[in-house]
């Protein structure tokens, strides 16, 4: 007897609904299912399938389920009946607690939710046909050694409602970091995308495939080993040994980005060093490195000891300090950062520092660095699980027998270098998911893109501007909602760290779905806009209290006239409307708000806190 890992120990059933309970066994056998108190009893298929429906199952908790075949039986222990979430998307949605922690480490810490369970999808991808079933996976509840793991946006989510209605959460965690939404609608539906239709039939060659795996793999460990070789710090007196004299290195003020100095141009590894002094009361204690975020790669020393490494870009570098390694008086930081791709640097407006009980020894200011090696850009790798389809067939295909509440989705990053067809394939992973579960209007809640731009330089035409309004647009879709995020990214990271303000903001919109309340769920949404003489009145949904303004006057409208040339504009609130006008445009025709990557002034709101969509008129 097979059960899907779906059906296993500490499951969430979706309450008030069909519930479909399935296996594979011996064909034309009996199979009889113990659930409380309740027989059910079905024979199984000729292709060897069955499946038994439960009804309206009201919320709680735990409990078991028996199954017997054949002489074997099931055991399956602590279920609870709930609401059921698909949490999907990309790494905004995947990002776990403990990437959060600079904010909530003393929050969590202590989290002990058992009613609270997440599933994390296995990570699959294929490109010729719909998977059947998951083949791995199990359920986890929130307590103080698995938070850290858990979705950051799922947990705040949950605990918010959880909090209030105490019924038990069920997470269905399928979120894959870098994922494009092509990557998770059918082919079939896909097939309307003229575009990709190429590359997802060189997908199906199985040997292009793990050809193009091999090759990358082998060029990446060559790539890494003769960066290796090549890196003067790393021979017979490395350049992390404490002892290693570094007088003639030369000077750079961190945090800050390479670009405009001398290691603009380079991709290989530089070697920086920092001295500082640990006071007596605070030498031989545990402590913690806060090393910012450090572009591409790094590892990191202390006093000649290895005490992190990070392999790629984005992560935050926070280094356990083990104890007995800080002396009283002179330490050395080496930081050993590898530019694989991209200008290097460490991110500005981070925090660079050690921690050492409650006490801080800023590390930002003057450091010495010296080049290790250069070496030629590495390729990029190419990411199958980026590609039409796969993880749609692999990883949300396999669910569809799984009752659930809804879907929360943090996806559009990955579309914003080619934007314009984003609202169409949104649009189509919505439907392709309603028609999946067969729930015409199951609840789609979703994120609209945060602000960010690295380092503050703003691109001529704004990617993440056109997908954040095709993100506004689909709210005209049924049992759709959008929370709005303009006001929590952060320009110099793409990960903004406070996943609690998003999960909060998506639990608005389930609280009004799953348990009839009235929130006012979002900031204000552009509706539609009326010409006044030369002036434009913009007239806005979920205005809540009132619409406000923070700060002294209305920042990031513009406008224009028909040549659509935009030029900033003054903006005032009159009533429940925006008027907008501006000097340059006589004759205006079109407005918009926000319209940047980074839009970190933008500051209209309706009284109950919540930020104003970005959008243009048409």
């Amino acid at each position: 007897m097979w059960l899907s890992p779906l059906i296993s120990d500490g499951m969430v059933l979706q309450r008030d609904s069909m519930v479909l309970i399935w296996g594979k066994g011996v064909p034309n056998k009996e199979l009889k299912l113990t659930f409380m108190n309740m027989d059910y009893n079905v024979l199984v298929n000729d292709g060897g399938g069955w499946s038994i429906k439960l009804n309206d199952l009201e919320p709680g908790g735990p409990c078991d389920m028996v199954i017997n075949h054949d002489g074997d039986e099931k055991l399956i222990k602590n279920i609870l009946i709930g609401d059921v979430w698909v949490l999907a998307g990309q790494s905004n949605m995947q990002i776990p607690i403990g990437r959060t922690l600079d904010l909530f480490e003393e929050e969590v810490k202590d989290a002990d939710y058992p009613q609270i369970r997440q599933f994390t999808v296995p990570m699959v991808y294929d490109f010729h046909k719909p998977i059947e079933d998951l083949s791995d996976g199990n359920w986890v509840p929130v307590t103080p050694d698995s938070v850290n793991s858990f979705s950051a946006i799922g947990y705040f989510f949950s605990k918010k409602i959880y909090g209030k209605y105490k019924i038990p959460i069920g997470l269905l965690f399928t979120a894959i970091g870098g994922t494009p939404a092509e990557a998770w609608i059918s082919e079939g539906s896909l097939m309307s995308f003229d575009r990709f239709r190429e590359i997802l039939s060189m997908c199906k060659d199985n040997s292009y495939v793990q050809d193009t795996i091999m090759k990358e793999n082998e060029y990446n460990n060559n790539w890494y080993h003769e960066l290796y070789e090549a890196d003067e710090g790393l021979r017979d007196a490395p350049w992390f040994s404490e002892d290693y004299n570094y007088n003639d290195w030369r000077d750079i003020q961190l945090p800050s980005s390479f670009r405009g100095t001398e290691l603009e141009p380079i991709r290989g590894t530089v070697w920086l060093k920092k001295e500082i002094n640990i006071p007596v009361h605070l030498a031989g204690k545990e402590g913690k490195l806060v090393l910012g975020t450090v572009i591409d790669a790094d590892d990191t020393y202390i006093g000649g000891v290895q005490i992190g490494n990070t392999g790629y870009l984005y992560p935050p570098r926070r280094y356990k300090i083990p104890a007995g390694l800080l002396k009283a008086g002179k330490n050395i930081i080496t930081v050993r950062v590898i530019m694989t791709q991209n200008i290097g640097g460490f991110v500005t407006d981070m925090p660079y520092y050690i921690k050492i009980e409650n006490e801080q020894i800023p590390i930002s200011g003057v450091w010495k660095y010296k080049v290790g090696a250069i070496t030629k850009s590495q390729a990029p790798t190419t990411f199958f699980q980026y590609k039409p389809t796969g993880v749609y067939n692999g990883m949300i295909y396999p669910l569809r027998h799984y009752s659930i509440m809804g879907v929360l989705w943090y996806q559009g990053e990955s579309n914003t270098g080619n934007p314009y067809d984003y609202k169409e394939l949104f649009e189509t992973v919505i439907s392709d998911w309603r028609k999946l579960w067969n729930r015409k209007e199951l609840p789609f809640f979703y994120v609209q893109l945060a602000n960010y731009c690295p380092w503050r330089l703003e691109p001529e035409v704004s990617g993440w501007a056109y997908v954040r309004e095709a993100q506004r647009q689909l709210m005209k879709l049924p049992n759709t909602g959008m929370t709005v995020t303009i006001d929590v990214g952060m320009y110099n990271d793409l990960h903004p760290w406070d996943k609690k303000s998003v999960g909060e903001r998506l639990a608005l919109w389930a609280l009004n779905y799953a348990h009839g309340e009235n929130n006012i769920c979002s900031g204000p949404i552009y509706d539609h806009m009326s010409l006044d003489d030369n002036r434009i009145k913009l007239h806005f949904d979920y205005t809540g209290s009132g619409l406000v303004i923070k700060g002294d006057k209305a920042e990031t409208f513009e406008i224009c006239g028909e040549d659509e040339v935009f030029y900033p504009a003054d903006a005032v609130i009159e009533e429940d409307c925006v008027i907008v006008s501006g000097k340059e445009v006589i004759k205006p025709y079109k407005v918009r708000y926000g319209w940047a990557d980074n839009p970190e002034k933008a500051n209209l709101y309706n009284k109950e806190g919540l930020p104003a969509s970005p959008f243009i008129t048409f």
